[in-house]
């Protein structure tokens, strides 16, 4: 370990925040990197304890303790702590192929697995990885180059999102010609367009692209597989195809008087529409206009608190977040200890932004929307009842019903699977969760030659979790085209 007792001397210090008032005037990313003296102190906080959960990834009452990348945190944290950057970054760079998104935008499993965290503050794990990344692009040390040896195999990937791009880095890393199939006019999938530039600036996803390329990674976008390129071209062309596709098809939301009403909308169709507007590619419409609007999100997770953030900068007149489950405790439950994931309130961005402009916490829980209320086809109210649990089955509550003014609402309900067009295109076999099958710890599909990767294969879940899905997809897909793998 770095220094013995730094976890003692050197309390933890985050990289700043700039303020809400100031940083709601805009989108550009509202994180400040703190100074190198102060990542070395962050570093040397590390304990390098003896079983390090960081890096685990085992299960503990059915939930991921730690990295599902297995990052060698301990190490890199102790060469920051002595001013080795180019080698924590190489060690960083040995199991995590792209930092600087999940530095970004990861909620951080290893921090929460962090022993320090159990009598005082964790180590801040993601910030300092961020600040490798960045000293890696800074000071040259990322390169783009290409394999040594050619292997003379071809792979299609369709999707690039996290893990299509982790799919194609890896096995291009191994010397087969990687082609990347995206539908949409930019690669990324939702790091491009279901998560807001303030958290994820896109700059650095056309940086990451650029080095890629370098490589002799080939991106093709705007072609929607199924449709514009056929399965049976692909199969000719490729000796293997991977698919990372995601999960995107939207949970919908069932309230009296919601068909055919107008200003309600699926929250990834408006956080797209949002982005797009952000980099002048087109003007937002005006339905996704949130100014001077009362605003309602369904919805408690990532994707709602970016729905808040949004509106907020759109300048909304109201925003109120609908929350299903009860608000979670402040502190860790006596059934909840660490180094289980704690299941407490997490109080995001966005909600701190509410607070900001409103003067209160915009999160409203144990409530779902009953009633939509409309004039001349267009959303005006929404009727809200509170929920509970009887018998394990969600009940209204009786009496409960509320009133609450809304011009937009959008609807941060999760997904339910993988959208239809690309697994029929190639008759794979499906789960019933709407995800397409493989066998357990696998990633072939019922169909040879086929892989699938990410929220394709497991459902809605984590970039870090797509990382992880798509290097180890590539090691399947590498010993399927070479007859051994080499990780």
């Amino acid at each position: 370990m770095g220094k013995q007792t730094g976890f003692l001397e050197y309390a933890r210090k985050e990289n700043n925040e700039i303020p809400a008032k100031e940083r709601i005037k805009g989108y550009k990313e509202f994180h400040t990197f703190a100074s190198e003296e102060v990542r070395r102190c962050q570093g040397a906080r590390c304990m390098n304890c003896g079983v390090p959960f960081c890096q685990s990834a085992m299960s503990l009452s059915g939930m991921v303790v730690g990295c599902p990348l297995h990052n060698l945190i301990p190490e890199w944290n102790d060469a920051i702590y002595r001013g080795e950057d180019s080698h924590a970054l190489a060690r960083l760079l040995k199991t995590n192929r792209f930092p600087e998104f999940t530095g970004r935008v990861c909620p951080a499993l290893c921090e929460k697995a962090c022993i320090c965290g159990q009598y005082d503050d964790p180590v801040t794990v993601r910030d300092n990885e961020l600040y490798l990344i960045e000293e890696g692009y800074k000071n040259g040390w990322m390169k783009g180059d290409a394999p040594i040896k050619e292997s003379g195999k071809k792979v299609a990937v369709i999707g690039s999102g996290p893990s299509g791009l982790a799919a194609a880095d890896a096995l291009r890393r191994r010397g087969h010609a990687v082609t990347v199939y995206e539908r949409d006019d930019r690669i990324g999938g939702l790091l491009m367009y279901g998560i807001p530039n303030m958290k994820l600036d896109k700059s650095v996803i056309s940086r990451r692209q650029k080095l890629m390329e370098e490589m002799g990674i080939v991106f093709k976008t705007g072609v929607n597989v199924g449709e514009k390129v056929k399965v049976s071209n692909l199969k000719k062309e490729y000796d293997a195809v991977v698919l990372c596709c995601g999960a995107k098809q939207p949970r919908a939301l069932t309230a009296e008087g919601m068909e055919g009403c107008e200003g309600i909308y699926f929250a990834v169709d408006f956080l797209k529409a949002a982005t797009r507007n952000v980099l002048d590619i087109e003007s937002l419409p005006a339905k996704f206009d949130a100014k001077d609007k009362h605003v309602v999100i369904v919805g408690g997770g990532d994707t709602g608190n970016d729905c808040i953030g949004t509106v907020i900068r759109m300048g909304c007149k109201s925003v109120t977040a609908l929350e299903m489950m009860p608000k979670p405790p402040v502190e860790r439950a006596a059934n909840n200890p660490w180094p289980e994931w704690p299941k407490t309130l997490r109080t995001d961005y966005g909600h701190v932004e509410a607070q900001e402009v409103f003067g209160e916490d915009p999160r409203v829980f144990k409530t779902t929307v009953k009633k939509v209320i409309s004039k001349k086809g267009k959303i005006t109210e929404i009727e809200t009842v509170e929920v509970g649990f009887d018998k394990g089955k969600l009940v209204n509550v009786k009496g409960s019903e509320k009133k609450i003014k809304c011009d937009l609402l959008l609807i941060a309900a999760g997904f339910i699977g993988a959208e239809k067009l690309v697994p029929e295109s190639f008759k794979l076999d499906m789960t019933p969760r709407g995800v397409v099958a493989t066998p357990e710890g696998k990633y072939s599909t019922s169909v040879p030659g086929v892989f699938a990767a990410g929220d394709m294969r497991r459902g809605q879940s984590l970039v870090v979790w797509a990382l992880a899905e798509g290097t180890a997809a590539a090691a399947e897909v590498d010993e399927y085209l070479m007859g051994y793998r080499n990780a």
